[in-house]
């Protein structure tokens, strides 16, 4: 692995990253009203003076260019603001609430990859069988589920059928184990039934793709056993379409948790955010999207890399 490849992708990310921030920065801006008149509220008693002072104090009168480099300077030293709500600063409400959002979308992940694969690698060896098209039906299935209407059906069967379950709230992992385990286990099966889909999917499709490649029936003609010739030979090749979307969709969990956070009343960062758009608290929304979208960024250089290890094949060139 190239050690100039991977100054190279992360040195190209740069302006992707920047263009993230001032799609995010600007955006807001161009929301009616500011943070002022949102402190302010409906009933305004201060007078032009305190008004004014407030303005300075939050760095509003600077002309907005000023603005943005300020708060993209920021950035890199993980200073993005302070809530107009809570007077945290955004960096430590970030800093609290990431670990539970990222405990769910790694559950998710691991639900959807242990669903997924085993479903479609069955349903490409038994290509055209009952199998198959029972799974694809499935998977049909759960692409088209909204997440809201699994997260409640679990809710109802779960809730009627189990009085003692905790389906609710969030206990901390090294606190209680088990009851994190617990409370996180629906909600993260909730969102890794729709990975799952796509990931058995795209399992099915590599695998067949994989299997009608010249070196599969080479290993067939010499009399190798079929599980090993799946297995040994087949899926590591095969999984590297899945570990992009698995990758890909991770970034999307940890950025789009926000419905099943509600539904479950975790305390995480998709939760924070809805709050905070509710609440009109921007610095909070400044903060986490461009935190979500670095994330994201970096994940997809991550998962560059990843490739070469999987399959030595792939050469990573400058």
């Amino acid at each position: 692995m190239k050690v100039s490849y991977i100054l190279g992708r992360l040195i190209s990310a740069i302006p992707t990253i920047l263009l993230l921030t001032i799609i995010v920065f600007f955006s807001l801006h161009l929301v009616p009203g500011n943070v002022v008149d949102i402190m302010l509220g409906t009933q305004n008693y201060l007078n032009e003076e305190q008004i004014q002072k407030l303005y300075t104090d939050l760095g509003l009168d600077k002309p907005i260019i000023v603005q943005y480099f300020t708060w993209l300077k920021g950035i890199f030293t993980f200073d993005l603001g302070t809530s107009l709500r809570s007077g945290k600063a955004v960096s430590s409400l970030i800093a609290e609430k990431f670990p539970i959002t990222l405990e769910l979308a790694l559950m998710s992940i691991f639900f959807s990859l242990i669903i997924g694969i085993p479903l479609g690698l069955i349903s490409a060896v038994k290509q055209n069988s009952k199998y198959d098209y029972t799974f694809r039906v499935i998977g049909l299935i759960g692409l088209s589920a909204p997440v809201f209407w699994i997260g409640a059906i679990f809710i109802v069967i779960i809730s009627s059928t189990f009085s003692d379950f905790s389906l609710f709230g969030f206990v901390d992992f090294f606190q209680e184990p088990f009851k994190n385990l617990q409370i996180m286990l629906v909600p993260s099966i909730t969102l890794g039934i729709m990975i799952a889909a796509q990931i058995m999917r795209m399992t099915r499709n590599s695998m067949l793709d994989v299997l009608s490649q010249d070196y599969i029936k080479v290993a067939k003609a010499k009399g190798l056993k079929g599980k090993k010739v799946i297995f040994k030979h087949a899926l590591r090749n095969g999984m590297i379409p899945v570990i992009t979307t698995a990758g890909i969709q991770l970034g999307y969990l940890i950025g789009g948790t926000i419905v099943v956070e509600s539904m479950f009343a975790i305390p995480g960062m998709g939760r924070l955010l809805l709050q905070a758009v509710n609440q009109r608290d921007y610095p909070v929304v400044q903060g986490i999207v461009a935190f979500i979208g670095i994330l994201i960024v970096v994940l997809n250089i991550l998962i560059d890399i990843l490739y070469s290890v999987i399959d030595p094949r792939i050469e990573l060139s400058d």
